[in-house]
């Protein structure tokens, strides 16, 4: 996946999880903290 194509897929995320009652924000918003973590640690060092 390019960069562009992750950044795409991030902000297409963030509108659906604030549509989500609260409830239910904390949850989406952990799935992409551990989504984005991953990533991170998969990407080759600078």
């Amino acid at each position: 996946m390019t960069d562009d194509n992750a950044e795409s897929e991030l902000v297409s995320r963030l509108p659906i999880i604030e549509d989500q009652p609260l409830s239910e924000r904390a949850e989406a918003y952990r799935a992409l903290h551990d989504d984005l973590s991953a990533r991170l640690e998969q990407a080759p060092e600078a």
